[in-house]
């Protein structure tokens, strides 16, 4: 199977609505348990800093940061994300644009003081030019934060093992190596597909040090306890981690 990042796009149009259905100003719980914590930890101090959004989404994201204080612009390739972005904005410190964060050239080299892409570099198709991108749009010492989903324990065909009854027995992976797209149903109960692109954890790293970045520090996010009592649902990802950020730097 193969799709261009156009293509998978034209999916999330699709999904856009229902995607966000369940957002709050947090961008849901999933994202307010795990991977926003991770997220703020490792982008530290934003006020006053000049960020890009790489695959802003609906805008959550971008709106947490500027309440921080940072001056915000925020790119993505949904079109009807966009709309979603800009009607629950009203902070003049965002500037939202439309574009592929594989090529963002309407956007200066060394703009940023640092970026963040939440959830997207799993979506494209040519995830190396985007690494890239951030590279050449970070300014010296610049700092670029991105989650994806977990690549060594969300691969194609992974999932429960259950047994008879329903009950969940073990999380199983399978096609680690495969390197390539597939798709989803999103919602689950849907007929409608989103598109993911699948790499090993190995192909990341390459890419890292090609495009010039220093991995600095990475986060497997997992509920905290307090958390857990808030939301016991949470206990099941403790088997393994759905996702994992990681924090790159340009150095001087």
């Amino acid at each position: 199977m193969k799709m261009s990042t156009e293509e998978a796009i034209m999916r999330w149009n699709k999904a856009a609505d229902s995607f966000i259905s369940n957002y709050d100003e947090n961008g849901g719980v999933n994202r307010k348990v795990l991977l926003n914590p991770a997220i703020f930890e490792l982008l530290g101090e934003v006020s006053g800093k000049v960020l890009l959004d790489a695959g802003c989404g609906e805008g959550y994201l971008s709106r947490i940061l500027a309440q921080q204080g940072a001056s915000i612009t925020a790119v993505d390739y949904s079109e009807r994300m966009l709309e979603l972005a800009k009607e629950r904005t009203t902070d003049n410190s965002i500037k939202y644009e439309f574009g592929n964060i594989e090529n963002m050239h309407f956007l200066p080299s060394q703009s940023f003081d640092k970026i963040v892409s939440n959830m997207v570099i799993q979506d494209l198709e040519k995830y190396e030019l985007a690494i890239k991108e951030m590279y050449r749009l970070l300014k010296r010492d610049g700092t670029f934060v991105f989650s994806i989903l977990h690549p060594c324990f969300i691969t194609p065909n992974s999932g429960w093992i259950k047994d008879t009854k329903g009950q969940k027995l073990y999380w199983k992976v399978d096609r680690y190596f495969y390197e390539g797209v597939y798709d989803q149903n999103f919602p689950a109960n849907s007929d409608e597909k989103v598109v993911y692109y699948h790499r090993t954890l190995m192909s990341y790293m390459k890419t890292f040090r090609n495009a010039g970045f220093t991995l600095n520090d990475i986060i497997e996010p997992k509920a905290s306890s307090e958390d857990l009592l808030l939301y016991p649902k949470f206990k099941e990802d403790l088997n393994c981690p759905n996702f994992i950020v990681f924090q790159l730097s340009k150095k001087g």
